[in-house]
């Protein structure tokens, strides 16, 4: 996990990681190059945007036949929206050995940027951190609406560019108009943008402040 995005967000532990790495393969422009520098002369660098699933494992195959030692270097913390399940799989196939490092999810940097804190007593006990659906499908049962009815504080992944349809849903779902919500671009970041809105008003305030992706929703 390399974090949200500010460089100094990445645990000791993964630091330490990067800077034993002979070879890296990074998230593209989700992973702050800045931690790219934190490697060592002569380790080998992948952007794995520009890389399917195969190239990425070849590459940790050769690294592993070479002795070396390979760091996959995802955004935010791993174990959300990470993809690395696949990767563990085809790893295990291969009988190649690895660990998970744990990073800060960028719910966890959206909270931060906006002095915020989702289990407030008396106003939310939980979080329900979810997507809505896209190129990758949403299980029915896990409908913006139905996770809506529990009244939980949320943050919603991945959904910066339906965000009236998100609206509709989410007061489909039982929260009304006013609810207090936030659309966060880029948390942690250099150019890190908050804007405070509500449930109703979630699509007018990213047009106005020109946010078309790469943002967190919170309710």
């Amino acid at each position: 996990g390399a974090g949200s995005g500010a460089p100094d967000l990445i645990t000791v532990r993964g630091q330490k990681f990067l800077r034993e790495a002979d070879v890296v393969i990074y998230a593209g422009s989700l992973v702050n190059p800045e931690l790219l520098k934190e490697t060592k002369p002569g380790c080998e660098i992948l952007n794995s945007a520009y890389m399917t699933l195969d190239e990425v494992i070849r590459a940790m195959e050769k690294a592993e036949r070479e002795g070396k030692m390979t760091v996959r270097l995802h955004t935010g913390d791993p174990a959300i929206y990470g993809a690395i399940r696949e990767q563990m799989d085809r790893l295990d196939q291969a009988g190649i050995s690895y660990d998970v490092c744990p990073g800060v999810s960028a719910f966890c940097g959206a909270a931060a940027a906006l002095n915020l804190e989702y289990t407030l007593p008396g106003v939310s006990q939980s979080v329900i951190i979810t997507r809505m659906a896209g190129r990758t499908p949403v299980p029915e049962r896990e409908s913006i609406e139905s996770f809506a009815a529990h009244g939980a504080s949320m943050a919603i992944f991945l959904s910066t560019g339906m965000l009236e349809e998100l609206s509709s849903r989410l007061m489909a779902g039982g929260y009304a108009e006013d609810t207090p919500a936030a659309i966060v671009y880029k948390a942690t970041w250099p150019d890190e943008k908050t804007c405070v809105c509500t449930v109703g008003t979630l699509a007018e305030t990213a047009r106005e402040a020109g946010i078309t992706k790469t943002a967190l929703i919170l309710v």
